[in-house]
């Protein structure tokens, strides 16, 4: 998925008490520079009798390895030295963000721990370090420390270090891991004898890093990716020792995502192929790692399940004739549709997004209204109830919940004022407990913030909900700046959540909303339904109508209004811009999916193929069309913009750099304002940035000081 993730926050006592009065603002001079030209070498694309000429289509050599290559990274690094040079009077203010926001981060801390097979797992962080150490404790927290993997001197001297897919085979002994220091998702698995503290040279590259053990202790399932286009192709089999691995399923259609994992029972391994509209279970028994994988059932066309293994029976969470999914269940030795018995049935006003299973209870996740809703069920019984979570508008999900044989659930909240908190709820007394809420150093006071649920009206009638944060004292009088962010894509839900470096925004008298605009599951399947394929533009409208309804309620002005988004949120920055610009003040689209029709068109790039239910197949006419009408590289016209900033990453996996680079190109060749239009390439980085838990608060800080220079906040 062309997707995004951001995270954490930061600030001293002293600052706390300036920001609680009124920013002085001063405008920010720009340096009066000439920006960086792009070479035009004209590259002519027919089809469907539809004839386009690129002019920047050359820079996709460095991804291509082609003549150009070098000259491709040349042009990133003059346009980093020309957005260096703008933003070159935020540097103190840069600077100054950073450390405030890393000041608000707890750097000595540990995670929950949690229980899974006789053992606590946790991670743990340290005092000025990057990374963590990944611990365990046997039987009781107070035992003895074993660290598994210290995160922290494996990454030393690396410009970027991921570590993912921790699994522990079932005598406890070895642990698997996959490694990625390149920043495309090719991950290498390792395997470390926990008991002598060797790695051994089972070294398995270009993987999607989810190794999963049998239950032998010498088995390993895992995904095996194409080394240029990134698609899950295989999964094979690895036995320790062997030099070579066995193919055990490949995928044919390249529309279709795979994976491989294992219940929490411990009874099955699943192999998972799914498309946007469709997929396909297998398994085997997790004992026999030689048996040949069964089909669950075969895939039938627009119909999604998943699977949950339960001791006596399987669940399936289908959308078979419920849009919205309903939940069945079968026997184990027929799994077949035909013996599929419905639980829970479909319900127009609520969306079912998932299960956790346990040998006594399954708890439902469900989302009604926008909210989730989590519903608590006794097996073979009737007996069932929600948990309450006492406010009117938060996020709620399931956290780490590996151990079968519990009566206790853990789960995450959040608001957009209430940090990420840590629960675990039991079963049957219903009693909850707070096991950890994220601490904000620096005096972090909730009750300094108001947060609000608003609701604008769409062009076709349809109410489309805004969450919103500020601090006391915003005055809606429309003088004031307010940054407006979404995704809207592959179904995914924006919920309200906190965010730690978010109050250096706030502080400096700024709100953050978020527009929970179709082509998310915000409010249910058919929301999702809406906002893709042929009806992807209701993404794209939706956020403008938003936008103007802040702007009508005096939330803030034309002047003053900001957008961000990132990844397939970056295509929407593009696509808003083109279609409203005099609406946004300025815009920062991170790593933009906006080279819409190319890339479609190009199976060589990773996830094009997977893709096309999402977008459309424009090898289909109709399709090609209909997202040229909106492609924002293809869209872009000579008139006036609002000031850009524009992120990439040389090492992106999900969205390549070459589409947010062709894409200010040719702004900066076709626009005729004056305003700011800057490109940051992280060269060293992919998609979700730097891989340190504090160096991502740079691109943040970058993120603000352009804001806050539109703004003329200095401080």
């Amino acid at each position: 998925m062309r997707k995004l993730s951001i995270l954490l926050l930061v600030m001293t006592s002293l600052f706390a008490c300036n920001t609680d009065k009124k920013m002085k603002k001063e405008a920010y001079q720009w340096p009066d520079l000439k920006a960086p030209v792009a070479s035009i070498q004209p590259h002519t694309r027919t089809i469907h009798g539809d004839t386009v000429i690129d002019n920047y289509y050359w820079m996709i050599d460095f991804f291509k390895k082609g003549p150009d290559s070098t000259k491709v990274v040349d042009y990133l690094t003059a346009e980093n030295t020309y957005t260096d040079s703008m933003l070159s009077g935020t540097k103190d203010l840069q600077a100054k963000l950073f450390t405030e926001m890393k000041a608000r981060i707890k750097e000595k801390d540990e995670s929950v721990p949690v229980f899974k097979n006789g053992y606590y797992y946790y991670s743990r962080t340290d005092e000025g370090k990057q990374y963590y150490k990944y611990c365990r404790k046997k039987g009781s927290l107070t035992a003895p420390e074993e660290i598994l993997l210290d995160v922290d001197e494996m990454a030393k001297g690396k410009a970027y270090y991921s570590v993912s897919g921790f699994s522990i085979s079932e005598n406890n002994q070895l642990l698997a891991y996959g490694v990625d220091e390149v920043s495309r998702r090719q991950y290498t698995i390792h395997i470390k004898n926990l008991t002598t503290g060797e790695i051994y040279k089972d070294a398995i590259a270009g993987t999607g890093g989810d190794p999963t053990w049998a239950n032998d202790n010498q088995t390993i399932f895992y995904t095996s990716n194409n080394p240029v286009s990134l698609l899950s192709e295989k999964i094979k089999k690895h036995t320790l020792g062997s030099a070579t691995d066995i193919t055990v399923y490949e995928e044919t259609d390249k529309s279709n995502y795979i994976g491989v994992s294992k219940t929490k029972n411990g009874k099955y391994i699943y192999i998972v192929s799914q498309a946007t509209l469709s997929s396909e279970w297998r398994m085997i028994d997790a004992n026999t790692p030689s048996a040949a994988f069964k089909v669950f059932q075969p895939r039938i066309k627009n119909v999604l399940y998943d699977v949950v293994a339960l001791e006596d029976k399987f669940l399936i969470r289908t959308n078979l004739d419920a849009l919205n999914f309903r939940l069945m269940e079968c026997p184990l030795d027929n799994t077949s549709m035909s013996s599929w018995k419905e639980i829970i049935p479909h319900r127009k006003d609520v969306l079912i997004q998932g299960v956790e299973e346990f040998n006594q209870f399954i708890v439902v996740n469900e989302r009604k209204n926008g909210l989730v809703k989590l519903r608590v069920r006794k097996l073979n019984s009737t007996e069932e109830h929600y948990i309450d979570f006492g406010e009117a508008a938060y996020t709620a999900s399931f956290n780490s919940n590996p151990e079968y044989n519990s009566t206790t659930l853990r789960y995450s909240y959040t608001s957009l004022t209430t940090p990420a908190s840590v629960y675990d709820y039991h079963l049957v007394s219903k009693d909850k407990k707070l096991m950890k809420q994220q601490e904000v150093l620096g005096g972090y006071d909730a009750k300094q913030y108001v947060t609000e649920r608003l609701n604008a009206t769409a062009a076709d009638g349809t109410n489309i909900p805004i969450s919103i944060v500020y601090k006391k004292g915003f005055e809606k009088n429309g003088m004031a700046p307010l940054l407006l962010y979404a995704y809207g894509s592959y179904g995914i839900s924006m919920d309200a959540s906190f965010s730690g470096t978010r109050l250096s925004l706030l502080d400096r008298g700024f709100a953050f909303a978020i527009a929970h605009i179709r082509g998310g599951e915000d409010l249910g399947r058919q929301w999702y339904e809406d906002g893709k394929l042929m009806k992807k533009k209701n993404t794209f409208t939706d956020f403008i109508d938003c936008g103007k309804y802040l702007v009508s309620q005096g939330y803030t002005s034309s002047e003053h209004l900001y957008a961000q988004g990132g990844s397939a949120g970056g295509l929407l920055m593009g696509a808003v811009v083109n279609m409203a610009p005099s609406l946004f003040h300025g815009a920062i689209a991170q790593v933009p999916f906006v080279d819409v029709v190319n890339t479609m068109l190009d199976e060589s790039i990773p996830l094009t193929t997977n893709e096309y239910d999402e977008w459309g197949n424009p090898n289909n006419k109709e399709a090609y069309l209909y997202m040229k009408s909106y492609s924002p590289y293809e869209n872009v016209e000579a008139k006036d913009y609002p000031n850009l900033l524009v992120t990439t990453g040389l090492h992106d996996s999900q969205v390549q750099y070459f589409e947010p680079a062709k894409w200010v190109a040719r702004l900066r060749a076709t626009k005729k304002d004056k305003n700011v239009l800057l490109l940051h390439t992280n060269m060293e980085f992919g998609h979700g940035g730097a891989s340190g838990r504090f160096d991502y608060l740079k691109d943040i800080a970058l993120n603000y000081a352009f804001l806050f220079a539109l703004e003329g906040i200095n401080q």
